[in-house]
């Protein structure tokens, strides 16, 4: 009579001899090969791509300098840019031609000074293969106390500002039926969480128009990438406004906790080599979240709603 466990050991032995036999590990051996080629084809892809490519960037430089791009680095802050092209050209040589990137100070909020500076790039470089639209600020407070300043301040910076930086260059991309428009929205760009309206506004706001304008530039053979990060270990509740409009001044704690961003930065840069049309970035929870809302919208209002209460309660205790 057999018993269980000789069963089960005769099974373990079969099976054995099943996975090393002459027909299975070849198999075995000649997916992971495929697999691995590839991952190498795609890296290759995405190197070639980005490769003296015109890259117009507020962020995430690093990982595409390396990558041998052209970079046109652009902020309000000067001194920023130059230390940052400093520090860009005195890094260690990489394995592919690197450039000195150029710098164009100019405020997203003032349409005027986005005109001067996209004139400014086209006559440097002639065209702009990628603009990569990450400027942003974040929020923190309860809307029945927020001034519409507040909220204006934030649309200006996270959604008029890259809608107006894109539009001024987006004829020069028509005209040679050739370029990539990537911004960097948020996990609230799909799903909102209380006490970040106005953040939560903006990178919706975002969502729809880059949503609307990568079907509208289908024609022209222009891709558009939206990235939507979740937390990321960056100083953006440190620099977010309040309700009156003063800085928060505070690290939460799930953005002390988030990814790191040369991590994401790197995402980031594999996404646009591979002409992405909409990425998530974001940790298991937030991501089920995107589903919770769309499949069952009465339990993540109902989830939202306590952890409005359970916030408000702990800033009152």
């Amino acid at each position: 009579m057999v018993t269980e466990a000789t069963r089960k050991s005769l099974l373990k032995v079969r099976l054995m001899d099943f996975l090393t036999s002459t027909a299975i590990l070849p198999l075995l051996f000649g997916c992971v090969g495929v697999f691995s080629l590839f991952k190498l084809l795609q890296r290759m892809r995405t190197n070639a791509y980005l490769r003296n490519a015109v890259v117009v960037i507020t962020e995430c430089a690093r990982v595409f300098y390396t990558a041998g791009a052209k970079l046109v680095l652009c902020g309000r802050n000067r001194e920023a840019l130059e230390e940052l092209t400093e520090e860009l050209a005195a890094s260690l040589a990489t394995k592919v031609q690197t450039h000195r990137p150029y710098t164009v100070t100019f405020d997203l909020a003032d349409p005027g000074a986005i005109v001067t500076a996209t004139a400014e790039i086209l006559q440097r470089f002639g065209h702009v293969d990628v603009l990569l639209n990450n400027a942003g600020i974040s929020y923190r407070g309860a809307i029945v106390d927020t001034a519409t300043d507040v909220d204006k301040k934030v649309m200006e910076t996270n959604y008029f500002g890259p809608v107006a930086l894109t539009k001024a260059l987006l004829p020069s991309m028509i005209k040679r039926r050739q370029g990539h428009i990537v911004v960097i929205s948020s996990i609230q760009g799909k799903i909102s969480i209380p006490f970040r309206s106005a953040y939560a506004a903006s990178k919706h706001a975002t969502q729809a128009f880059f949503d609307c304008l990568r079907a509208e530039m289908e024609q022209y053979e222009i891709a558009v990438t939206v990235i939507s990060p979740g937390y990321i270990h960056t100083n953006l509740s440190l620099n977010a406004v309040t309700a009156d409009g003063s800085t928060y001044g505070v690290m939460d704690k799930t953005t002390a906790q988030g990814r790191s961003p040369v991590e994401v930065a790197r995402d980031v840069l594999a996404a646009v080599g591979k002409k992405k049309k909409d990425v998530i970035l974001a940790d298991l929870l937030p991501s089920l979240a995107i589903y919770l809302r769309t499949l069952a919208p009465g339990l993540f209002f109902s989830l939202m709603a306590s952890r409005a209460r359970k916030e408000r309660k702990s800033k009152n205790s």
